[in-house]
């Protein structure tokens, strides 16, 4: 299977992003809005969807539960580390990691979403929705918390204020409960998800920006190598130390090659810390994330 070219639909609508921006009279201004509708309305109803029609055997997803928490795990505890390394750790800058330190570890749901059913078929759509749950409430409190620690915040505010934990938890819990959307209101909330996954893409390329990374090149090339190197390599690992089968491997693997989130600067803008910086991050880890498919689903593969 060629992956480049599998993932060229979906990186062409984030280059369309980037050019209707840069190019025409739809700039950030327009755009603004756009990924704040996307990120508090949109995203949250297909979240929130995907959950609830997701038949959730937790005995059966165990392993893939297991392994994407400990692959988190490992993620996060190296991207925090970066400052307490021997040498390098000394020439980064404390409060430009706690804000960029989020997109070692994080993914871009939007393109998770989209790609999952064609790498893995439906039976991906199921896990990668089981892998969004799992992780968005962990990556979300460790993205927020070294921000929320420097900058002195509300940590449990900034947490219960999130749409994507609010969409998470309130999906598992109707998911338990037993809830199931009623059959008139699918067609909207369908339609609903298929404009956030083409909206989204086309706002991560509308918010790239290229020319920021100067700022802190060490820094810049440690958390992107974490992201899109170390990631998916720790993925495989867990994968084979899980004993999953193929289906869930290329799922894990494909998740831990995604893009970072593109909500990363606008969090860090949010709470106070320098946006256009992790904003560049978001732009290169985008453009990374095309060789860094490639690469997990190709390469790493068993």
């Amino acid at each position: 299977m060629n992956f480049a070219q599998l993932l060229l639909p979906d990186f062409s609508l984030i280059l369309c992003g980037y050019l209707v921006c840069r190019f025409t009279a739809l700039n950030r201004k327009v755009w603004e809005p756009v990924e704040a509708l996307v990120y508090y309305f949109l995203f949250p109803v297909l979240l929130f969807n995907s959950i609830v029609k997701t038949p959730l055997n937790l005995a059966e997803a165990s392993g893939l539960v297991g392994a994407t928490l400990a692959l988190g795990g490992c993620a996060i505890g190296l991207a925090y580390s970066l400052p307490h390394w021997p040498v390098l750790g000394r020439r980064l800058d404390v409060r430009l990691h706690a804000a960029s330190a989020q997109v070692g570890f994080r993914f871009n749901s939007f393109i998770a979403l989209a790609l999952a059913d064609k790498v893995a078929g439906p039976a991906g759509l199921t896990m990668i929705a089981m892998i969004i749950g799992v992780c968005v409430p962990l990556f979300n409190v460790a993205a927020v918390w070294p921000m929320a620690r420097h900058a002195n915040k509300g940590f449990v505010r900034e947490l219960v204020r999130n749409p994507l934990i609010i969409a998470t938890a309130s999906g598992l819990i109707a998911n338990l409960l037993g809830f199931s959307m009623p059959v008139w209101l699918e067609p909207t909330v369908n339609r609903i998800g298929q404009a956030s996954l083409a909206l989204g893409l086309m706002a991560a390329g509308a918010g790239m920006q290229f020319g920021t990374m100067a700022q802190a090149k060490t820094l810049s090339t440690l958390i992107l190598c974490v992201k899109h190197l170390a990631m998916p390599v720790m993925a495989l690992g867990m994968a084979l130390l899980f004993r999953l089968d193929p289906t869930q491997t290329t799922v894990l693997l494909m998740f831990s090659a995604v893009p970072t989130a593109s909500s990363c600067y606008v969090l860090a803008a949010r709470m106070g810390y320098n946006g256009p910086y992790v904003a560049g991050l978001v732009t290169l880890s985008t453009v990374l994330g095309m060789a860094s498919l490639p690469f997990a689903l190709g390469v790493l593969r068993p």
